[in-house]
């Protein structure tokens, strides 16, 4: 009997799922590991397609290339500016949510149905105005699904068994790369295809997912209070009281800025640096994103199981940034295609070891176990808000230095300061 079909059989309903602020006693199956890698999967299947591959190449549509860079700049930088928001202050509403649904599970419901409709809306958009709106709207939602969705590991995983799983959900992110730019690849032809066939594919994956969860319960009586302050601190962990844990996001927020530059721009240095026609760029993104993918999904699994039995999770960070930073420079000077490919195989290497133990250590330097999901919104904002400063400041790079080259070796330092700050953190080894 297929794992997704077993559990379904045997679920339990919510109230028998962990108890608020403790992971589950017993160890995770591979049943509930699968089944939370395809909606962790899925999550990044509705991201990755539109900031690859169809955003880029809607705004040049409408704008021309000359001024997509700045229209895009404008669109993924407020859209990253309000998934800033979005993700801590809908994860501390998942983390004061009574329902009788679970903690979980409406808002993963509830983001996949509103961020739908934002995609729907860039697909259409006739200017750049309602791409912005769409966008925001894609990113709002979207956000407050992640963020009940990455909740679920602290939830329901022992602190001995994270590594592993941190691991398998390190090839989330590869694997609905290449999925997603095979997908637009493949429906290339349609504009309005190249959004809704990944946004379709993944929907169906969250949805199974959200279903089977034997999700958290809060009963109301244990709900905290609403206040003007506790809003405020939605958005706040106090670096003195929890240094560790502002560290951990020092070291994301530059690694994840280096990646978003390239991920960013990479449509754009493929058309003005190594020179591609605008025809080939699907086909190259998805080259460029299967090499460096295979390397990821191999790095991370065997790095996640590493880290779980060498009981060390720092040098396994350190490393990953540093080669991250390796393969940035080498993009940065690449002048070819095939120099390209070698730098996002050499990325893959740091990126997949990166995934596969970043959560893992995340997870056990959380503030609060009480207000896990608003913990991890607020480290959130260090995956987002790159998203809106390399945008804001990549034009400025391209102006005062040598095009894209400038841009990657600013990637590459970014990387490795990253690197560096993980070795502050103290609390885990």
């Amino acid at each position: 009997m297929p794992a997704a079909v077993r559990v379904l059989k045997h679920r339990i309903p919510a109230e028998a799922g962990p108890q608020l602020g403790v992971a589950g006693k017993q160890r995770v199956g591979w049943g509930f590991i699968s089944l939370y890698t395809l909606a962790f999967m899925s999550t990044n299947l509705l991201f990755l397609p539109p900031l690859l591959v169809t955003l880029p190449l809607k705004v040049n549509t409408l704008v021309g290339i000359k001024d997509a860079p700045n229209s895009l700049a404008l669109v993924a930088g407020i859209g990253a500016l309000v998934s800033v928001l979005g993700n801590p202050f809908f994860g501390r509403m998942s983390d004061r949510t009574s329902s009788r649904l679970g903690m979980r599970r409406p808002w993963m419901v509830i983001g996949l149905v509103g961020g739908s409709l934002g995609i729907l809306l860039v697909a259409l958009a006739p200017n750049t105005l309602v791409v912005l709106v769409g966008w925001c709207l894609a990113q709002l939602f979207f956000n407050a699904l992640l963020a009940a969705l990455v909740a679920v590991l602290p939830d329901q995983v022992q602190p001995a068994q994270r590594g592993q799983v941190s691991g398998v959900l390190g090839i989330c992110l590869p694997i609905a790369a290449v999925s997603g730019t095979f997908l637009v690849k493949l429906v290339s032809g349609n504009q309005l295809a190249t959004f809704l066939v990944p946004l379709a594919v993944g929907g169906f994956f969250i949805l199974l997912f959200a279903v089977v969860l034997r999700d958290r319960r809060l009963d109301k009586a244990d709900r905290p209070i609403w206040s003007l302050g506790e809003f405020a601190r939605t958005f706040y962990v106090a670096p003195r009281k929890s240094p560790d844990f502002a560290w951990a996001f020092v070291s994301r927020f530059m690694f994840v800025l280096a990646y978003a530059f390239l991920a960013t721009y990479q449509a754009y240095y493929l058309l003005n640096k190594i020179g591609s026609a605008e025809a080939d760029v699907p086909q190259q993104i998805f080259l460029g994103t299967l090499t460096n993918s295979v390397v990821v999904i191999a790095a991370s699994l065997i790095c996640g199981k590493l880290s779980d039995r060498t009981g060390r999770r720092k040098i396994f960070v350190f490393t990953a940034s540093i080669v991250y930073g390796v393969a940035m420079f080498l993009i940065a000077v690449a002048s070819s295609f095939n120099g390209f490919l070698v730098g996002m195989a050499i990325g893959g290497l740091g990126f997949g070891t990166y995934l596969a133990v970043d959560l893992a250590l995340v997870a056990d330097v959380l503030p609060d176990k009480h207000k896990v999901a608003k913990d991890l919104g607020v480290l959130n904002i260090a995956s987002a808000l790159p998203f809106s400063i390399a945008p804001a400041i990549a034009p400025a790079i391209l102006r005062i230095g040598t095009g894209y080259g400038a841009l990657y070796a600013v990637a590459g330092v970014c990387a490795v300061i990253g690197a560096f700050a993980i070795l502050r953190v103290r609390r885990v080894r």
